[in-house]
């Protein structure tokens, strides 16, 4: 485990368009909406967003030296520009998975480095476990294995006691008598056929999350999160995956197959005050894969623009442009 206690800080990169973009069809019901930026001739560069549901940023791409690195970005099934928006069927893991493996193939890509944050962690490492000798390297952050004890942790008793005036907002949409399962509760009124209990229920949902996800809160993404649009397919598509115990066979289905992963060059970056994604997950995570660098960022929490996991992120990342 390495500390970060003096960092270097580095910036994000220049704002480029995409040279290329397109809708892939991926099931007779789905349609995934996909980005390339940088250099088409470069070292091609797989990001997985977070949520599930949480659709891609125009900022994703500034992480990345666009002179080095061909950066694929792809919303995931259900949300951002994909279609049919905010839908569930059809929409599992390992579904995700393999909607990743089609677009490599789509794009022509032989192997490339992934690289995803919080649900964004999940699903690479369900990628890499599937498909391991598709993938250069790994760039984890903010590590989430999608074992129950994490999502009670976050979602029913535990960040509660650090942000007890959040929390109350958050358990506002649900009766007293339903509050000893909240997933479930709110799982029930994001599916419900009422649009203004949805929006309720999404708007709480997101909003919980975006108020916990910096050291220091920030309201314009306390803001951002609690978007009518944003919400809706965010909240959804996450309850809907929590309550299913994310498609996993087991509850520790990921620490388990970490083993295939020994052979891949991988980084994991883990603020040290992350709430939604404590270091407990990325600690594990560490113990079954050594092989694995552990970077802990002394003062963030769990966003990746937090200046020191922005920071660890282009600096590690770079390291791999030489695979």
């Amino acid at each position: 485990m390495k500390p970060r206690t003096k960092p270097k800080l580095h910036e994000l990169f220049r704002e480029t368009k995409p040279f290329h973009e397109g809708m892939l069809r991926v099931s007779k019901l789905h349609t995934i909406h996909f980005q390339e930026f940088g250099n088409p001739k470069g070292k091609p560069i797989c990001f997985l967003h977070g949520g599930p549901g949480g659709g891609i940023d125009p900022v994703y791409h500034r992480y990345f030296d666009p002179k080095v690195w061909r950066i694929v970005l792809h919303s995931q099934r259900g949300c951002g520009k994909s279609k049919p928006f905010s839908e569930l069927r059809e929409n599992t893991t390992w579904n995700l998975v393999a909607d990743i493996e089609k677009l490599r193939e789509e794009l022509g890509i032989e192997r490339w480095v992934v690289f995803g944050g919080s649900w964004g962690s999940t699903l690479s490492l369900a990628y890499a476990q599937t498909h391991p000798e598709r993938v250069k390297a790994l760039v984890l952050r903010g590590i989430f294995l999608l074992r129950r004890s994490e999502l009670e942790w976050f979602y029913q008793e535990g960040a509660s006691h650090l942000f007890p005036d959040a929390w109350e907002s958050y358990l506002a949409p649900i009766p007293p008598r339903e509050r000893k399962d909240m997933m479930k509760a709110y799982y029930k009124r994001l599916t419900s056929p009422n649009k203004k209990v949805r929006t309720q229920a999404a708007r709480a949902w997101s909003i919980w999350e975006g108020s916990t996800s910096k050291l220091f809160v920030d309201q314009e993404l306390v803001k951002k999160f609690g978007g009518g649009k944003f919400a809706d397919a965010f909240a959804r598509i996450e309850a809907h995956y929590f309550v299913n115990k994310g498609f996993l066979k087991t509850d520790d289905q990921l620490l388990r197959d970490a083993q295939k992963l020994r052979k891949i060059p991988a980084v994991i970056v883990q603020g040290r005050y992350d709430v939604v994604c404590p270091m407990r997950s990325a600690w594990d995570l560490h113990r079954a894969w050594p092989e694995a660098k552990l970077i802990v960022v002394n003062d963030s929490g769990h966003s990746m623009s937090e200046p020191g996991i922005r920071s660890a992120l282009i600096e590690e990342t770079a390291r791999f442009a030489k695979l």
